[in-house]
């Protein structure tokens, strides 16, 4: 097994060289991808540093939205998603307008839940119910999602988009636990999409209190997908890049991960004298591991799956995200 992977990875290297091509990889996928990958980090970021990079080819080991968002920064490049049906479920319980979607799991994950859009509205259904109220968009969201709003958010920077916006309300999207998190940290009314991580949004105040038992000398840190009553307990609310600075500058040497369990390797590999603990071991998201070692090879061979997203929504979306970077 050692020597095929080895094999792969050399390949992928070549092939890499040959198409003039950089590999980013989202802190949730398999540690063999990290590994492998020119850059790791959060979605926006790493579509932010392809865009900066001379280069032909980005393969984007990541969910579908993630690859949008290289396209939509990068439209010149060819973006790559090597699992086509690597998708986000929650990016897909908000779409723009048209027929119902819907989300199920993949074999070898069957102890996840099946996912069906919660009801048949829309973006432009909440929009037309609350005219002239600004939308804010998650950055887990698709392109035209983007295109459709306002302006996009972090989940690090959901407070000071918010904040920056002179309305007295906004329409959130589409993560509700987001949401209460931010409605907890502005005097703003927050009209919250009901729309969910299943990884967070699994986790309990049971599940805290059991962590704080089993390593009551560890700091928790959680991220804000997770539900308000769980982040009010948490010593760290911080997107996955903010654990990652957080675990290296603090003088504690045991921590709790409330994300998918895919940011522990990077937590252990920048910081081999601390330890981390998962929150709960479950959580995984199965979209995020379907990218493997033979995912990239195929992608780098054939050259796929290629993401383009159409001029008219990539400059929408575009407009949405420099909104968003212009906030100091």
């Amino acid at each position: 097994m050692e020597d095929e992977q080895k094999k792969i990875t050399e390949e992928i290297l070549r092939l890499k060289e040959e198409r003039r091509a950089i590999i980013l990889s989202h802190n949730y996928q398999r540690d063999e991808v990290q590994e492998i990958a020119d850059f790791t980090g959060d979605s926006l970021e790493l579509s932010r540093k392809a865009a900066g990079v001379d280069c032909d080819v980005i393969v984007f080991c990541g969910v579908n939205f993630m690859a949008e968002s290289a396209s939509v920064l990068s439209p010149d490049k060819t973006v790559l998603l090597p699992e086509l049906e690597a998708n986000c479920p929650m990016a897909d319980m908000v779409r723009v307008s048209g027929e119902r979607k819907v989300w199920k799991t993949f074999p070898g994950y069957d102890e996840q839940p099946t996912f069906v859009f919660p009801h048949d509205f829309t973006l432009r259904d909440i929009k037309a119910q609350h005219p002239g109220v600004p939308v804010v968009t998650y950055v887990n969201t698709t392109a035209d999602v983007k295109a459709e709003s306002d302006i996009c958010c972090t989940s690090a920077n959901v407070v000071k988009v918010i904040e920056s916006l002179p309305d007295k309300e906004v329409i959130c999207i589409p993560d509700r636990n987001l949401s209460a998190w931010a409605a907890k940290n502005t005097d703003k009314k927050i009209i919250a999409w009901d729309g969910f991580c299943h990884v967070h949004d699994r986790v309990s105040v049971e599940d805290v209190r059991k962590a704080r038992k089993l390593y009551p000398n560890a700091l928790l840190m959680a991220h804000p997908e997770c539900r308000l009553e769980v982040l009010e307990l948490a010593d760290h609310v911080t997107s996955t890049s903010g654990m990652l600075r957080f675990a290296k500058s603090s003088d504690a040497t045991e921590f709790v991960v409330g994300t998918e369990i895919g940011l522990m390797y990077r937590l252990g590999k920048e910081n081999p004298d601390k330890i981390f603990y998962p929150l709960r071991k479950d959580m995984i998201c199965p979209n995020m591991k379907k990218t493997r070692l033979s995912s990239i090879l195929r992608a780098l061979k054939e050259l796929t799956h290629i993401i383009k997203v159409p001029e008219d929504i990539r400059l929408g979306a575009k407009k949405a995200l420099d909104r968003m970077l212009e906030i100091k």
